[in-house]
């Protein structure tokens, strides 16, 4: 298996800022944020707003972003975004 080198990293981050900053846009937020728990391989994406919907809500916005997704997580949860 190749290293993982510097650009590698760089385009990961920015795979990841793209998905948290459209999934921003998705759900007309102004704010967002997220945390990569890699012992869990974990995702955890929090949106401002979220804890104004219901999960199906939630689900019907984000599902179509999260299946376009490229990323090689064994989690991703979307929260709502806490102070």
């Amino acid at each position: 298996m190749d290293e993982f080198n510097e650009s590698d990293y760089e385009a990961y981050e920015q795979d990841i800022k793209l998905l948290v900053d459209t999934l921003r846009k998705c759900f007309n937020a102004d704010k967002a944020r997220y945390n990569i728990v890699g012992h869990q391989n974990a995702l955890y994406i929090e949106i401002a707003g979220l804890d104004m919907l219901t999960s199906e809500e939630i689900s019907d916005v984000a599902e179509p972003v999260l299946d376009e997704l490229d990323l090689d997580f064994d989690e991703i949860s979307l929260l709502p975004l806490k102070n």
